[in-house]
């Protein structure tokens, strides 16, 4: 009896404790079945927002659409070899990351900007530069040698070989009036950014520049008298208007002389000159890298009309490379704010 009491006893025990081991199981089963649907819920979840930020890592910007004047053109691959032919182009282009462009320069390579100080930095970084043509003059067969990725044009300036250039390579045209080549760099930058997947690089070029011209003007601000702008030639001279050069009148606060001229600028005489009479006169010569060209103020200089001007007189003429300063790039628009800035301080 007492052995049968026993047995049924440790029967009891048994079954107590196999169900208190199925109760953990159960729980701990629900437990871990919670947590990996929390886990699966959960709106910020670190791995898989790792997983993303990696995938969007790897991404390639390519291929790409672009919005052109010749309709939208797809860029299959990153190109690595980039031909400008618009002659208006190059100073905006040599501000991204590349290593091998052709371009097309507004003069011939001996009068070009290439070799100044401003544009060193720009054009040591790169691997191959290849001259393709001069002003509105493409070399077609230069430009077919060069064998670019991709090829950069204007609906004017080059509106006559468009389709030849589209046989050479992916062709992309801007549309120069949309995009304000001539008056509006900032805007030509960003098309480039975007074309060449390098958005980043065009907003910190444009912001830094903008800073620098805000602490110009502010250096500027107590400056008295006017302010005058000559582009000088060999056989011409023409006073810049305001609506060219916004980037010194608005940008830096100069001030104008007080002639219907002076908006948008027109060819002007040594005679023009004496009536317009500025306190500040910044000569922009065209032959700054090569002074073996003449220049129509060589002889100006010389005579008793000249040295009665105010700008003579105190000593406030200044020198400076007109194709930089007094053209339309980021590059030359950076050198003629410091060439300013150093002359007027």
């Amino acid at each position: 009896m007492l052995n049968m009491f026993k047995r049924t006893n440790q029967f009891a025990a048994l079954v107590m404790l196999f169900c208190f081991i199925l109760l953990i199981s159960g729980c701990s089963s629900d437990a871990k079945n919670n947590t990996d649907q929390n886990n699966n819920n959960m709106p910020g979840d670190s791995t898989s927002g790792k997983v993303s930020e990696m995938e969007d890592a790897g991404k390639s910007p390519y291929p790409r659409k672009i919005d052109t004047a010749n309709g939208e053109i797809t860029i299959e691959e990153e190109p690595e070899k980039v031909a400008i032919v618009h002659w208006g182009y190059l100073d905006s282009l040599l501000l991204f990351d590349l290593k091998s462009i052709a371009a097309a320069l507004p003069f011939t390579e001996k009068q070009s900007v290439l070799s100044t100080e401003s544009y060193k930095p720009y054009v040591d970084k790169l691997d191959e530069l290849v001259i393709v043509g001069e002003n509105e003059q493409v070399n077609l067969e230069a430009l077919l040698d060069y064998d670019p990725d991709l090829i950069i044009a204007g609906n004017s300036i080059n509106k006559d070989i468009t389709t030849k250039l589209s046989q050479i390579s992916t062709t992309i045209v801007i549309d120069e009036e949309e995009t304000n080549v001539w008056g509006d760099w900032p805007s030509l930058v960003r098309k480039f950014g975007e074309i060449l997947a390098q958005e980043d690089v065009a907003e910190n070029y444009i912001s830094e520049f903008n800073l620098r011209m805000e602490t110009a003007k502010e250096k500027l601000a107590n400056l008295e008298g006017t302010v005058a702008f000559l582009q000088v030639r060999e056989n011409m001279v023409w006073l810049q208007g305001v609506d060219y050069l916004k980037q010194y009148y608005e940008g830096l606060g100069l001030k104008t002389p007080d002639a219907d001229t002076m908006k948008e600028g027109a060819q002007l005489s040594l005679e023009g000159l004496t009536e317009l009479n500025p306190d500040h006169l910044f000569l922009g010569y065209f032959n700054y890298g090569d002074q073996s060209i003449p220049a129509i103020t060589d002889e100006w200089e010389k005579g008793e009309v000249w040295k009665r001007l105010k700008s003579v007189q105190n000593d406030h003429v200044y020198p400076i490379n007109g194709e930089l300063a007094l053209g339309f790039g980021p590059i030359g628009h950076s050198y003629g704010v410091q060439a300013v800035l150093e002359a007027l301080e």
